[in-house]
């Protein structure tokens, strides 16, 4: 149990400490809406000095602390049972940036980042495909996009980050200045720092952007198509999506592309399409700006908001297949699940991407050239915890498969882990990510509930 504290106790701080009832019952929920892990107080920091003054506070007496961006983890990983929950969103500022550079705080979230390097003429490499997320919190795990093929993760992109470490200390970090604690906070889980600051890489962005919706019936062409596309990088953005025919119970494939274009150039369609082997009846094709393209899941996230199924619980899996493995995991996986399996706005992805664009060290991915994210985002019922433990299950069955086949996990998962499953994920990386908790957080108390390290998932 964490030792016992007052508001009172705290440091003095240019933000904000918050215990009231409807502020930690916030922080005990996610989007996951699955695991609830009240608080004893929450923190909106004004400064950097702030979260190395509580994270201080917090080691001298194990106390856990989490750090909470937008709050989109799906079981409980920004939270801190009977600690303390640092709301990071009110450190948002994107500062002046230079050249081909841009620094923001670590709550602000990459709709910001797009709204300051747009009208620079520039733009992040990757983003994820849900804009509303923050900076420091897809770091802490990556961030993954349909440009990752091309340019990495969005922690390859990142040139210099400003890091409070679990003994309160604030320091700046690189690959060439403090490397170490740059490659165990970069995907870290935060388990080794919160980051407070990130200098992005970015460069230059065109005006538009075309996309194309190619479906196909058999998987074996998806993937075959998907191989070319992300091979040869003919296409600036690629993912897909199978996609469930509720009245027949046949699975349709989707793979979405997209060329970026300025006028009056016009992207080349016959040599990006003509050898793939998509339906020619029924592919769709849209321009937009290039903005609008990133942004494409605004309104669908008001119809969740409105229907209310963006309040549902989301017991999601995310997990990285070996290419020679992945038919036969994708096909048996879509024979075994069900319009119920999945939810009524549930959602299962499938893309590629090129294992040599992952430079982190802590992005674990199988030992092929070519890796697959197979992700099933399943929305449960609310008040329905049988079915959400349904899902769960089916969660731990899928990863125990693909783990057996040199698979990995991508770390956004309502996947129950042990520290055991961790040390097997981080593979030959775990001795150093050891080294660098025991170094930069000998109390543990940073992220307990992510059960990297034992803690209440263990």
């Amino acid at each position: 149990m964490p030792e016992a504290f007052d508001h009172a106790d705290l440091p003095a701080l240019d933000g904000d400490v918050l215990d009231g009832d409807a502020s930690l019952a916030a922080a005990a929920r996610d989007w996951g809406h699955i695991v609830q892990a009240r608080p004893r107080v929450v923190v909106r920091p004004g400064s950097p000095a702030d979260v190395a003054a509580v994270v201080g506070f917090a080691a001298e007496r194990g106390v856990p602390v989490a750090a909470r961006g937008a709050g989109h983890s799906p079981f409980g990983q920004g939270q801190a049972a009977g600690g303390i929950v640092l709301d990071m969103t009110s450190l948002a500022t994107v500062h002046a940036g230079t050249g081909n550079r841009l620094v923001v705080d670590a709550g602000a979230r990459w709709q910001q980042v797009l709204g300051a390097s747009l009208p620079r003429g520039l733009t992040p490499p990757v983003l994820t495909d849900y804009l509303e997320l923050t900076v420091g919190g897809t770091l802490a795990v990556g961030g993954i996009g349909g440009a990752t093929h091309h340019h990495g993760m969005q922690t390859d992109t990142v040139t210099e980050l400003d890091v409070v470490t679990g003994e309160g200390a604030l320091v700046r970090c690189s690959a060439d200045e403090n490397g170490e604690l740059f490659d165990a906070v970069r995907a870290g889980l935060g388990q080794c720092g919160i980051v407070t600051r990130a200098t992005i890489r970015l460069q230059p962005a065109k005006q538009r952007a075309r996309r194309w919706k190619l479906y196909y019936d058999t998987l074996g062409d998806f993937l075959a198509d998907q191989r070319t596309t992300v091979t040869d990088g003919r296409f600036d953005y690629v993912e897909g999506q199978l996609l469930l025919d509720d009245e027949t119970g046949e699975w349709l494939y989707l793979l979405e592309a997209a060329s970026y274009f300025s006028l009056p150039d016009q992207p080349d369609e016959e040599a990006l399409l003509g050898d793939l082997s998509f339906s020619r009846e029924t592919a769709e094709v849209e321009d937009s700006t290039y903005h609008e393209f990133l942004d494409r899941m605004a309104d669908g996230e008001a119809v969740l908001r409105e229907e209310g199924s963006w309040f549902h619980p989301h017991p999601w899996l995310n997990v990285f297949v070996p290419d020679d493995e992945v038919e036969a995991v994708v096909a048996d996986t879509l024979a075994e699940t069900g319009g119920e399996d999945l939810g009524d706005s549930g959602l299962v992805m499938l893309y590629p991407v090129r294992r040599e664009r992952l430079s982190t060290p802590l992005v674990r991915v199988p030992s092929r050239d070519l890796v697959w994210l197979f992700a099933l985002l399943r929305t449960g019922k609310p008040y329905d915890p049988a079915g959400v433990a349904r899902m769960i299950q089916l969660n731990t069955g899928l990863y125990e498969r693909v783990k057996a086949l040199g698979g990995t996990v991508y770390p956004a998962n309502t996947l129950p882990m042990t520290e055991k499953d961790w040390k097997d994920h981080f593979g030959d990386e775990w001795e150093k990510l050891e080294a660098a908790k025991k170094r930069y957080d000998p109390k543990g108390v940073l992220t307990v509930g992510q059960g990297v390290f034992g803690g209440p998932d263990a």
